[in-house]
């Protein structure tokens, strides 16, 4: 019986003890470290399409973007972002609505799009060729995106523009698959701010 009081005892301290130690390890491992944050309220995310001729622009609203660059080691640099479909906006309820619809984002069945990079090599001062995987609608497709970072302090501004085929994932459907009614390529333009922030010591 003593034994198994001792053995009860070990089990009830043991977790505790397990818990305290990987704290103390958190702590002791973010000491002086730093992470990266999206700064949401600066940076914009555009997709520019063309109806009948005429550009029309809707802003992507909600979306977040990890992002992990040092130009010193552009080659280990990572890139991720996340984009909420249903937050595409024309500024029109009317169109909001047909946009997130089955012929178009079809926000409900795939509310995320995502870009994933798998590659980052400098093309000149300042600027960068980020290849990756691009998904809308369940369909992904390997681009290169052209990026021109802009880095004050420990802030860093990635702006670029990334041409697109939208019928390749699906993007109208039905009689909007007619490209002389709104053209098949879609501009995507993007303007990520990055802010740098350092664990507290």
């Amino acid at each position: 019986m003593k034994a198994a009081r001792r053995r009860t005892r070990h089990a009830r301290v043991g977790p505790r003890g397990v818990a305290r130690a990987m704290l103390a390890g958190a702590l002791l491992c973010n000491a002086g470290s730093a992470w990266t944050q999206l700064d949401a309220g600066k940076s914009t995310l555009v997709a520019i399409s063309r109806q009948m001729s005429v550009p029309v622009a809707g802003n992507f609203t909600k979306f977040d973007a990890n992002i992990d660059f040092d130009p010193a080691k552009p080659a280990g640099g990572t890139a991720r972002l996340t984009v909420d479909t249903a937050s595409y906006d024309l500024g029109d309820s009317t169109y909001n609505d047909s946009v997130r619809g089955p012929a178009w984002f079809d926000a409900k069945t795939y509310p995320q799009a995502t870009f994933v990079s798998t590659a980052i090599a400098p093309t000149g001062p300042n600027q960068y060729s980020v290849s990756g995987n691009l998904t809308i609608k369940g369909h992904t497709e390997s681009v290169a995106v052209p990026v021109v970072l802009t880095q004050q302090g420990a802030t860093q501004t990635f702006d670029g523009t990334l041409p697109i085929h939208r019928l390749l994932f699906g993007i109208g459907t039905g009689e909007w698959k007619d490209t002389s009614t709104v053209a098949d390529e879609v501009l995507i333009k993007f303007h990520i701010v990055i802010a740098m922030q350092h664990a507290a010591r």
